[in-house]
């Protein structure tokens, strides 16, 4: 522990967030260049590639989709403009799909009777095309939200209810339309098939699109219940599901660009001639933003701390366990992924097709920004009240003088956001470890510090070198992570989810 260095910590950040490397977007030559390194860095540490034919890379194929121009929406009588009143989200399954169907609104989109609430209850959705609002329920908190409220989750119990078409659907005239100009990106499968994706469930749901509050009203004319009581009994906590008047036609092509990136995956082998054979993973993502839009006259988007530091921490994690002569019982996968930035892409692919066998994995410790720009004096364990992992957190905290804290930032949604939760929605029980409020000043206020950091430097170009650093603070990071995965690979127990926890129920099996 006393080994880990704010040095070498420092030194990866500087490589990966070079300008060189040009931003590190998957499928270019810059993030090929950071795969490279990475790779280097753990073949010079012994540690055994794990990726995909004895080497540590692990195939993601990239599709970008966009929208073509010339969609069409309309009813009987009436036309809809598109980039006005609708927008449709690119297919990565079908170029071209048209369709005519009943309309219905569904509220949120909800189905969760097991709650106390279905958005679906006694709502006839099958071969129809389903109208949603993304307002927050009031009815649900915590990990109930979280998932409920997820797109995917939103766009796949309105295929579990046989929808053809979703509409999502601004509630207020200021609200703009979402801007889908650089279209969106999904994980085709070896045989080509979209395996993973963010708004693409199934060939089922043809046309998933977004429309105006404007465009709203006007689908609610003729209908038994107007917006304002239909919104007013949704903030409620009421379902004010109904049948709209009329069919909604709808045209939407799409074309698409694809390119081959990689996630980065090497293995240290267990100690344990049983438990060798299960995994705690260590992961972060590699990827970042590229060359984008210019932000006072720099276009070149470094990914300094997002998520050069996380890989950092990866990376010295490697080289403490280089320096064990005695390894763990469990072995450890260093999982570096790609395509975070698009949409936890790359961990979502691993997660599902892991390169061990999936229920040998059984804990995910996941670095993603870390923030380092201060002492690190306290942290927040974002999911590891779902878990066991939660007294290991305690436990590695306590040995480093640390405290744990809630999460200072809840509305965040921080958990759901970052590359653990593909590890959670195959069943996995996993932990992102952020900074706490503590200050060395005691005005404990290091949120509303990281808040301000974040407003000039998070997805901006001026993430790079020339920004605020605590390495000493990166250096902590790393020896935390270690710990506790450390202490994960040493129990004989596997992690568990607490009983009767939220995801525990939902993927617990792997679902």
């Amino acid at each position: 522990m006393a080994k880990f260095s704010a040095a070498d910590f420092k030194a990866h950040v500087a490589y990966l967030a070079d300008d060189r490397l040009q931003g590190r977007q998957p499928g270019t030559a810059g993030y090929q260049l950071a795969v490279d390194y990475v790779s280097g860095q753990l073949r010079k540490l012994d540690v055994q590639p794990a990726g995909e034919n004895g080497t540590f890379r692990q195939k993601v194929r990239l599709r970008r989709a966009f929208s073509e121009p010339g969609g069409t929406l309309s009813s009987p009588g009436a036309s809809y403009q598109s980039g006005q009143d609708f927008v449709f989200y690119p297919n990565p399954g079908q170029p071209t799909a048209t369709l005519t169907a009943p309309v219905v609104f569904a509220g949120f989109g909800i189905s969760a009777p097991e709650l106390g609430y279905d958005d679906y209850a006694g709502l006839d959705a099958w071969g129809k095309i389903v109208v949603l609002t993304r307002l927050e329920p009031p009815h649900l908190a915590g990990n109930e939200k979280l998932y409920a409220t997820d797109l995917l989750t939103v766009l796949q119990t309105a295929a579990q209810h046989g929808a053809v078409g979703v509409l999502l659907a601004a509630t207020k005239a200021a609200t703009p339309l979402p801007n889908l100009s650089k279209g969106l990106v999904s994980v085709l499968a070896p045989d080509s098939h979209v395996a993973v994706s963010r708004s693409y469930v199934s060939p089922q749901i043809q046309v998933v699109g977004a429309v105006s509050a404007g465009m709203l009203q006007r689908l609610f004319v003729g209908a038994a219940t107007d917006t304002a009581r239909t919104f007013a009994a949704l903030r409620a906590g009421k379902a004010a599901s109904q049948p709209l008047a009329g069919t909604l036609t709808a045209t939407a092509r799409s074309r698409y660009q694809e390119v081959e990136s990689y996630n980065v995956v090497g293995k240290i082998a267990g100690s344990d001639p049983v438990l060798r054979d299960e995994y705690v993973v260590h992961s972060a993502h590699l990827d970042h933003l590229g060359i984008g839009a210019a932000v006072q006259g720099d276009s070149l988007y470094n990914g300094a701390h997002d998520n050069a530091t996380g890989v950092a921490s990866v990376l010295e994690i490697a080289r403490a366990y280089a320096r064990l002569k005695q390894k763990p019982r469990r072995s450890v996968l260093l999982v570096l992924t790609t395509g975070e930035e698009l949409g936890l892409l790359g961990s979502a692919y691993f997660a599902r097709f892991p390169t061990v066998p999936k229920s040998q994995i059984v804990a995910d410790i996941n670095t993603d920004m870390p923030t380092i720009i201060a002492p690190l004096l306290s942290v927040v364990a974002l999911g590891a009240e779902n878990s066991s992992l939660e007294a290991e957190v305690v436990n590695a905290a306590t040995q480093l003088g640390l405290t744990v804290e809630a999460d200072p930032e809840p509305a965040q949604n921080r958990f759901i956001r970052s590359d653990q939760y593909s590890f959670v929605t195959q069943g996995i029980p996993a932990v992102h470890l952020k900074y706490g409020n503590r200050t060395a000043d005691g005005k404990n206020n290091l949120s509303e510090q990281v808040q301000k950091w974040r407003a000039l430097y998070y997805h901006k170009p001026q993430d790079d070198m020339r920004g605020v650093f605590d390495f000493e603070a990166g250096r902590k990071y790393a020896q935390l992570n270690f710990l506790l995965g450390y202490q994960v690979a040493q129990n004989p127990q596997r992690p568990t989810w607490k009983p009767g926890n939220f995801f525990g129920r939902r993927f617990g099996n792997g679902e």
